[in-house]
């Protein structure tokens, strides 16, 4: 059984104990969140789309972190223009508990 569905505005396809990494949501370690916005339920080769879909994902935050290092290098040839930025995503660990 797997479900496609909607976390922090990102559609990821889950299954019961997985583990995915989201952007950061607000909980501490160790709580539980529900996710109810699930587009797809697929279960034995049964599957249903859209509206008819009545599931709620529960998982468990595993732990806060931050993702890789990402640089932002911007330049202009022959005008002495250079700028460095770097990025660290904020993200969160869940593990997928059930599907119901």
């Amino acid at each position: 059984m797997f479900a496609i569905v909607t976390i922090a505005g990102q559609q990821f396809r889950v299954q019961a104990n997985d583990e995915v990494f989201v952007h950061r949501l607000t909980g501490n370690v160790g709580d539980t969140v529900e996710f109810s916005t699930v587009s797809m339920l697929s279960n034995d080769g049964n599957v249903t789309l859209g509206d008819a879909v009545k599931a709620v994902v529960k998982a468990e935050i595993v732990a806060h972190l931050k993702g890789d290092k990402v640089l932002v290098f911007k330049k202009k040839r022959r005008k002495g223009y250079q700028k460095l930025n770097g990025h660290r995503q904020a993200l969160t660990k869940i593990k997928i508990s059930s599907i119901a």
